[in-house]
């Protein structure tokens, strides 16, 4: 298990939208969470700052294989339609790159 977390800043425009679309999940979407190995998955938002950060445990074998299946099925795609015009990626975001990767500097059991 590999535990994970990303960064994104949240548009303060659709902080209440985003609260609102998380509250309200689709459950194909939590499936295919799920089915791509993702466990203990949490979002955390700072506010007044509006950034985003996801939380999770990785249970599979190969991150970047579940990641594209992911990004692969038609729900996620129409999820992320609507998800990602509430987003900006951070300043230090590389090309192309929308949640950035955090490193884990400490972590207790």
């Amino acid at each position: 298990m590999e535990r994970k977390a990303w960064m994104i800043r949240l548009n303060a425009e659709k902080v209440e939208e985003y609260k609102h679309l998380h509250a309200n999940a689709w459950p194909t979407i939590l499936d295919q969470i799920s089915a791509c190995n993702i466990r203990n998955y949490s979002i955390f938002l700072r506010e007044p700052e509006n950034l985003l950060v996801g939380i999770y445990e990785y249970h599979g074998d190969d991150l970047d294989a579940d990641m594209k299946r992911m990004g692969e099925d038609a729900d996620t795609r129409k999820w992320w339609a609507l998800t990602d015009p509430c987003q900006t990626p951070l300043e230090s975001a590389d090309e192309g790159e929308w949640w950035v990767p955090m490193e884990e500097v400490f972590h207790l059991d």
